[in-house]
């Protein structure tokens, strides 16, 4: 698609959520698989199905509500983001950050992205959140970058820098509720693949190497568009599975992760909402 074909797609998306709207977005949240469940905590929320939304990419998988919900938190508006478009479903790079451009476009300053992901690091397990520090792109780093093709300068620079994407304040501040409600949590580096395959265990064992303690499918290309326009980004990892790094003696059976992704999830959603309240709320 050319990028005037983009700019005109994303207007149509802007437009109807501007009509949409009942008040000036303060707050914006991605919920990642199995996690749709988040917004079940806003007060009079209202629901808008991507398919209603002119250009929007539709969620193709399961755990993945497929869905905007507006509604107030703590006195402040916020938007859900019940699912995601991943590249692994066929979208490219700008229809995978597609969410955060137009919430960009509709004036957001701060976002919270959240996704599942599997453990690189020894001491995570299932249920843990991490706390993105870092993030390694490699759809990026091999030229599915969600900025590439022509900039928009009243948006952000040709080159941003991605030092410093996870912003230190929120972050302290997410650590600071986790422990007083008793979380496990960590402070981590998240590798996003492409997917849809999940990694095999030389693959896990180059991520670990390089310095990645968990890995995932999606989540960098709207962090890179978020910071790009200026917005402050917190990102969390639930950890749903330990990720298989030495091959097996024999050959495994097949076993449904997903499933098990979306299960974790919504095992832990209370928690995590419990800590995106105080987040989102302060």
């Amino acid at each position: 698609m050319s990028a005037a074909a983009d700019r005109a797609r994303l207007a149509a998306a802007v437009a109807t959520l501007r009509a949409w709207l009942r008040e000036p977005l303060e707050r914006g949240l991605i919920a990642g698989s199995g996690l749709s469940g988040l917004a079940e905590g806003l007060e009079a929320p209202r629901r808008l199905d991507f398919a209603a939304i002119p250009g929007w990419p539709r969620s193709t998988v399961e755990g993945h509500a497929g869905a905007l919900i507006a509604g107030r938190l703590g006195g402040r508006s916020v938007l859900v983001c019940a699912g995601r478009a991943h590249l692994y479903e066929g979208y490219d790079a700008f229809e995978a950050s597609f969410n955060v451009r137009v919430m960009a476009a509709l004036g957001l300053r701060s976002l919270v992205v959240t996704n599942a992901a599997g453990a690189l690091h020894p001491d995570y397990g299932p249920g843990d959140l991490m706390l993105i520090e870092d993030h390694i792109y490699l759809p990026g780093l091999a030229g599915l970058h969600a900025l590439r093709g022509p900039n928009d300068a009243d948006i952000g620079p040709r080159f941003p820098v991605m030092a410093g994407a996870y912003d230190p304040a929120l972050r302290a501040r997410a650590g600071a509720a986790g422990r007083e409600i008793g979380l496990r949590m960590h402070e981590g580096v998240y590798a996003m693949v492409a997917g849809p395959s999940f990694e095999s265990p030389a693959e896990a064992r180059f991520l670990r190497a390089i310095g990645a303690d968990a890995v995932g499918m999606s989540t960098v290309p709207e962090v890179v568009v978020a910071r790009h326009a200026g917005i402050q980004v917190l990102g969390i990892s639930l950890i749903t599975n330990r990720v298989q790094m030495a091959n097996p003696s024999v050959a495994s059976e097949e076993a449904d992760l997903h499933a098990e992704v979306n299960a974790v999830g919504q095992q832990a959603a209370p928690r995590l909402a419990e800590l995106l309240t105080r987040v989102l709320a302060a």
